[in-house]
């Protein structure tokens, strides 16, 4: 700014000194006066116009010149924004198709075991019938209900294991009691059973001195005659009830057929 007043002085000066000129130049040699300084007078306004226009456009070119470098850096710094905005929307992206995956992986995973509980249920009320009679009509209930076909994976799975977990107490244990047997001529009379875990069971009429062999057959379980075992089996309940001293007794047993493992569908 101070370089252009200068040379804006510098400029006036200079116009004095023509004005000066031509005012005293001689008469015979000069246009007309007024003319003369209309002219110069016209001149000096627009040299000072012009170098008012430069000095602003100077100024203005410094000023626009700033807000470009100002301008620049904020879309250095935005531009630095961006890349890490980037960055992270990639490895949100990548934690978001893990997530999705995972998801996937663990939708599959519940659909398995959903399809391995109902075959297992499948399996377990096929099995209903090579239980013993005192154990099947217990589990009633969870067989109705595992047998459901609405039901969800944990319920189906809570019944499942109740099943199978009364399955494995009752197979540990000697269970004593009376309970309806369809005895040799088809009536069917209360008589006297104990059974020997899962496996097989004996059952005793005392009125009318009749034995029977209780284990899983072919199709399910079943209850055979056993002729002349009555005082053996009598003497095996009454020891089992705390009515007479434990004894060895002989009684014939029955292994289980495989079918009552591995039931056909």
């Amino acid at each position: 700014m101070k370089r252009s007043f200068g040379k804006y002085q510098k400029r006036l000066r200079l116009i004095a000194a023509l004005l000066f000129c031509v005012l005293h130049a001689p008469a015979w040699g000069a246009s007309p006066l007024d003319d003369v300084q209309k002219t110069v007078n016209e001149w000096v306004r627009v040299r000072a116009e012009t170098a008012r226009i430069e000095d602003d456009w100077t100024w203005q070119q410094t000023l626009m010149q700033s807000t470009l470098e100002a301008l620049q850096e904020r879309a250095r710094q935005l531009e630095a924004q961006r890349v890490n905005v980037e960055a992270r929307t990639a490895e949100e992206r990548r934690d978001t198709a893990d997530l999705l995956a995972r998801g996937q992986a663990l939708k599959d995973a519940q659909a398995q075991a959903a399809n391995h509980l109902r075959l297992l249920g499948e399996r377990l009320v096929r099995m209903r019938a090579w239980l013993p009679p005192r154990l099947s009509v217990a589990l009633e209930l969870p067989y109705r209900s595992v047998a459901e076909p609405d039901a969800d994976a944990s319920e189906r799975m809570r019944y499942a294991m109740l099943i199978l977990n009364r399955c494995v107490q009752f197979n540990r244990t000697v269970n004593v009691g009376e309970e309806i047997i369809t005895a040799a001529n088809g009536e069917k009379r209360l008589m006297e059973v104990v059974y020997w875990g899962l496996s097989h069971g004996y059952a005793l009429n005392r009125s009318g001195s009749e034995a029977y062999l209780g284990a899983p057959t072919e199709t399910g379980w079943a209850w055979t005659t056993l002729p002349g075992m009555a005082p053996q089996v009598a003497r095996l309940i009454n020891a089992s009830l705390d009515k007479a001293e434990p004894e060895f007794v002989i009684l014939p047993a029955q292994a289980s057929h495989p079918a009552a493992l591995n039931p056909k569908p």
